[in-house]
């Protein structure tokens, strides 16, 4: 779970997080295979942080990638009932938009800052 208490869609899909939806890791994940994930998922932000050089910055951001799909952050979706990925989008400009107007303005300002 990221550190703020952002907002969660009712479906559990994704968090909102500066005004976009995030896809959520993918609940279904064996916890060791999540927590593995997550430990390469650091050591690869870590790298792109500490990257010296064009090719070094290009290796880490391969392995955040490649760890953000494990988790079922990017990649293909982890649900199976066709709806697509609406990663990026705007809440309100979603069909998550009336679920969005209803929440409570102090809770809909934690996934706008």
């Amino acid at each position: 779970m990221p550190p703020k208490d952002y907002p969660h869609t009712p479906d559990g899909r994704y968090f909102v997080s500066k005004g976009r939806l995030w896809r959520t890791t993918n609940p279904a994940l064996p916890d060791d295979v999540r927590r593995a994930a997550i430990k390469r998922l650091m050591r690869a932000r870590m790298d792109v942080r500490l990257a010296g050089d064009d090719a070094a910055m290009r290796d880490a951001r391969a392995r955040v990638q490649e760890a953000k799909e494990a988790l079922g952050e990017r990649g293909p979706v982890w649900w199976d009932d066709d709806a697509p990925d609406q990663t990026q989008t705007a809440p309100q400009n979603s069909t998550y938009a009336d679920w969005w107007a209803a929440l409570d303005p102090a809770e809909r300002s934690k996934g706008t800052g």
